[in-house]
């Protein structure tokens, strides 16, 4: 039999020509553990393995991480649920499973400026990261410029195809600049690109009752809704999912103690159509901003 040195030149040479440098490292540190707790082979082969993927998964979400483009890195973890006590952390803590990235469903989070949506959206597009998920993070004007850059080289079909290898995109600040025309159409391909495909998070400070005005046509808008509020058909364990309504209190300039008071985000998933139920929340959200906003 080979003696120590020996074997541990091997173990180098095996992990060297494996490209898993964590293994090297791992064996020799877990050796005398396992020959103290008497492990069995199979079981100090399985705890050096999972060193070694343990490792590669956190420097994969890492690199996704940085790929992603988030403005800052704001997780779950960070989330002051304390001071949002209308918030359920059950609802987020289900969207941070990843389910909703395997069904292709979307996200919408509703709400005014301040109420936490950017933060929320990418807490979730961090967690796709760590679950394996690709993620694009922008802001809805930043993603129509892109768009309009593809369109004008000729490339649109290809950066669509592209975009939809992505398991998650994160569309930010939708409806605080009003669309011209030809970036509500560059925008609805993009939606539309992705439908029953992969995830959608977007964030809006007006409810679905004023996309209109965003998109400059309620058919648009409303197209675009459908593509946004529907998933794939396949998905009959979803079949009973309805939007779900959140509410949470948010830190805004003292100077508007009202809206202080009144503000809140609401928390959208979709797996199919129920659009019915969502249309009477956003109707009702629509009237709430107008009379906090007044």
């Amino acid at each position: 039999m080979p003696g120590a040195k020996e074997t541990t030149g091997q173990i180098e040479y095996y992990s060297r020509a494996m490209k898993a440098p964590r293994i090297r490292e791992a064996a020799a540190r877990l050796a005398d553990q396992a020959r103290d707790n008497g492990w069995t082979h199979e079981e100090y082969l399985a705890a050096v393995l999972s060193r070694e993927v343990a490792a590669r998964e956190a420097s994969g979400a890492e690199t996704r991480a940085r790929a992603a483009g988030f403005p800052a890195r704001k997780s779950l973890e960070d989330f002051s649920f304390d001071h949002q006590p209308g918030l359920k952390r059950d609802t987020i803590a289900h969207l941070a499973t990843g389910a909703f990235l395997t069904e292709a469903s979307n996200i919408v989070l509703l709400g005014p400026p301040g109420t936490g949506k950017t933060h929320l959206a990418t807490g979730l597009g961090l967690r796709a990261t760590q679950l394996g998920h690709r993620v694009l993070f922008a802001t809805a004007i930043d993603w129509v410029a892109r768009l309009q850059s593809a369109h004008q080289n000729g490339r649109l079909p290809q950066e669509l195809v592209r975009l939809r290898r992505y398991g998650l995109i994160i569309v930010d600040e939708v409806g605080y600049i009003p669309f011209e025309q030809d970036a509500a159409n560059l925008f609805f391909q993009l939606v539309s690109s992705r439908y029953e495909h992969a995830s959608l998070i977007l964030t809006s400070n007006l409810p679905f009752a004023r996309w209109g005005d965003v998109f400059g046509d309620q058919v648009v808008a409303s197209a675009m809704i459908d593509r946004t509020s529907t998933t794939r058909k396949s998905s009959p364990s979803k079949a009973l999912a309805t939007a779900s309504s959140t509410h949470r209190r948010t830190h805004c300039p003292r100077q508007d103690r009202r809206m202080r008071q009144n503000s809140h985000v609401n928390v959208a998933q979709f797996s199919t159509h129920e659009m019915a139920h969502f249309s009477t929340i956003a109707d009702r959200r629509g009237s709430w901003r107008s009379q906090c906003m007044a």
